[in-house]
């Protein structure tokens, strides 16, 4: 049941990727609304260090089976690292910083656009060549 999940999970976070990469590349105006709304409320701080917690134990647990697993588990525990980090800081040091480096991020949107791009259909491929295996 838990590796269904994680599965789902980890696909679901590859297809957010490409989604971000659609928006990204062809909506960039509605990218950064999205892109500078992260931690600007305590609630949805939280609600990202949840969807980090989730994407990063999912990565954890199902990269055994993707291809290149150990870039994947680490890339998982990186996410679970980082997102402890951010339980530990006030959420409004967390808004202040993303108030500071997501309009810099942003003005390379299509670049964003692409990276995204990139890392969904790498963790979906990876998926896919997995299961190959």
């Amino acid at each position: 049941m838990i590796e269904i999940l994680s599965l789902s999970i980890v696909i679901l976070a590859g297809l957010y990727f490409i989604a971000l990469a659609g928006v990204s590349l062809f909506i960039p105006a509605q990218a950064n609304r999205f892109l500078l709304g992260f931690a600007g409320s305590l609630q949805k701080h939280f609600s990202e260090l949840f969807l980090r917690f989730l994407a990063g134990g999912a990565l954890v647990i199902h990269a055994p089976q993707m291809y290149l697993s150990g870039v994947f588990s680490l890339f998982g525990w990186v996410l679970l690292l980082t997102t402890a980090a951010l339980l530990m800081i006030p959420w409004k040091w967390h808004r202040r910083f993303a108030q500071f480096a997501v309009p810099k991020a942003t003005q390379y949107i299509k670049l964003i656009g692409l990276v995204s791009l990139t890392l969904g259909g790498f963790i979906l491929a990876a998926i896919i060549r997995g299961s190959a295996l």
